[in-house]
C-alpha cells in the first residue's frame, strides 16, 4: 500500500483520525431524473500528520470538480449574513477603509459578505471559482473573478484589479488541496502593509463536541491554530493574532500580515488551550473515533424508536454536513421521511447518497410531523427561533450533535 504524502510538509501519511467510510459528495444534489443513475462515492478516510500534525483529507476528488458549480449560497443563512455585517462593520472601523480603499474577498460566494462592504462605499473585488455562483453576486452590483485561487491567478487579479488594504478568506482555507499556493495567491493580492483575515472551524472545537459531520470531500484539512501558523508561513504570511468565533460550531479568524509582527496575547492563550488539549502531539489526537461511534448510535436508537412507536420525523436543512451525517448512519426515507430547505436551489431534489426528498419549508407547517431532525445544527440559535412553531402542534426538534437533544 502507497500511502498519501502530507500536503504541507511531504511526510508519509501513517496516522488515522477517523474512517466515515465511503460518501458521495456532499452537495451534489440529484435531480428525479438522475436516481436511478450510478452515484459515485469516495472515501472519507481523514489522515494525522504525524510530522507536522496537520489533519487532512486526501484529495480523492479534486477542487475543480466540486467548486466549478455549486450549489451553497451564503445569503440563505440570516444568521451567517449578519456575522458577515458585523465583521464589515469592524474592519471598516478599525482600518480606516474608504472610497480609496480596497477589500478582496476569496470565495466570496454570492456576495454575502462584500455587499455590506460595498453599500458602504469601500471598492471590493470577489474571487470565486464557481460561476454559477458569481453571477448572483454580480447581479448584486459586486464585482467577481471566477477564478480559483494560487501564486499566479492572485497576482494577475491584483494586477488588474490592484492590492487590497483587506483580503478576507472565510471558510476557505480549509477547502484548498494546494494549501501553499493559495497561500501564496493571499500575500499576492494583500498590499505591503495590508492584513489578511481567514476564518475556518477549529480543529479543538471540532473534538471537544463531536462535530464529525464537518468532515466532507470539500475539507481537505482540519486546522489547530499550530498547523493553520505553519500553513500561513508556507506562503509567506505571519500569523499576528487571532479571535475564537461561535461560528460553525467554534471557529478561528486568524489575522496575519506580509512582515513579522509580536503575535499578540491570543494567540498564546489559544495555543496554550491546544497544548493542553494535546492537540500539540500525535497522541492528543486519538480517541475521537470512538465519540463518532456515540453520536451515529444515539441518533439511529432515536429514529429507530420513532419509526416503531409510528412517529413522523422530518428534517430541517440540506447542509453538507448532514449529507455526511445521514450517510455515514445509514440514513435513508425509511427513518428521514424529507427535509426542507430555503434554498430554491436544493428544492425539488434528492440528498445524495441517501435520496431523501427535499422540499420547500412550508412542507413542515402542513405535514406537522411529531419530530424534525435539525442538520445545520450550527445555526441553532437562529433556528430555534424560526421553528417555534413547531411546538403548537406538540412536535419537537432534534439536534443531533454535540449530543442528541430533544426538546
Amino acid at each position: 500500500m502507497i500511502l498519501p504524502e502530507c500536503r504541507l510538509c511531504g511526510a508519509a501519511l501513517t496516522d488515522t483520525f477517523v474512517d466515515l467510510g465511503m460518501s458521495p459528495l456532499c452537495e451534489s444534489y440529484l435531480a428525479g431524473e438522475n436516481l436511478d443513475e450510478r452515484e459515485s462515492f469516495y472515501p472519507l478516510h481523514v489522515r494525522l500528520c504525524p510530522e507536522c500534525l496537520l489533519v487532512q483529507l486526501p484529495a480523492y476528488v479534486g477542487g475543480e470538480d466540486i467548486f466549478s458549480d455549486y450549489a451553497y449560497f451564503s445569503s440563505y443563512s440570516d444568521s451567517w449574513v449578519a456575522h458577515a455585517k458585523r465583521y464589515a462593520d469592524t474592519m471598516i472601523a478599525k482600518l480606516g477603509l474608504g472610497p480609496g480603499s480596497l477589500v478582496t474577498e476569496v470565495a466570496s460566494n454570492d456576495g454575502y459578505l462584500l455587499q455590506h462592504f460595498h453599500a458602504a462605499g469601500v471598492p471590493v473585488c470577489g474571487v470565486e471559482p464557481a460561476g454559477n455562483v458569481a453571477e448572483v453576486a454580480r447581479a448584486k452590483g459586486i464585482r467577481t473573478e471566477v477564478e480559483f485561487l494560487g501564486a499566479e491567478t492572485g497576482a494577475a487579479v491584483a494586477a488588474k484589479h490592484g492590492r487590497a488594504d483587506l483580503v478576507a478568506a472565510n471558510n476557505v482555507y480549509a477547502h484548498i488541496p494546494d494549501i501553499t499556493g493559495f497561500t501564496q495567491g493571499l500575500a499576492a493580492l494583500v498590499k505591503p502593509d495590508g492584513l489578511v483575515t481567514l476564518e475556518f472551524p477549529h480543529l479543538l472545537r471540532l473534538i471537544e463536541r463531536r462535530q464529525y459531520d464537518t468532515i466532507y470531500h470539500e475539507h481537505y484539512q482540519y486546522y489547530t491554530l499550530n498547523t493553520a501558523r505553519k500553513a500561513l508561513a508556507s506562503g509567506g504570511l505571519h500569523l499576528v493574532d487571532v479571535e475564537e468565533l461561535d461560528t460553525h460550531g467554534g471557529s478561528l479568524r486568524v489575522h496575519a500580515r506580509l512582515t513579522p509582527h509580536t503575535p499578540s496575547e491570543r494567540v498564546e492563550a489559544v495555543l496554550a488551550q491546544e497544548a493542553k488539549a494535546g492537540l500539540h502531539d500525535a497522541e492528543g489526537h486519538k480517541g475521537f473515533a470512538r465519540e463518532v461511534d456515540k453520536v451515529k448510535f444515539d441518533l439511529l436508537d432515536f429514529l429507530i424508536a420513532a419509526r416503531r412507536a409510528g412517529k413522523r420525523v422530518a428534517g430541517y436543512g440540506a447542509p453538507g454536513k448532514g449529507n455526511t451525517l445521514l450517510n455515514h448512519c445509514g440514513i435513508r426515507a425509511d427513518l428521514l421521511e424529507y427535509t426542507v430547505d430555503r434554498s430554491p436551489h436544493k428544492q425539488g431534489k434528492f440528498l445524495p447518497g441517501t435520496h431523501i426528498p427535499i422540499h420547500a419549508p412550508e412542507r413542515i407547517a402542513e405535514d406537522r410531523p411529531d419530530y424534525v431532525l435539525v442538520l445545520p445544527w450550527n445555526l441553532k440559535t437562529e433556528l430555534d427561533a424560526q421553528l417555534a412553531y413547531v411546538r403548537e402542534w406538540g412536535g419537537k426538534l432534534v439536534y443531533p450533535i454535540p449530543a442528541l437533544d430533544i426538546s
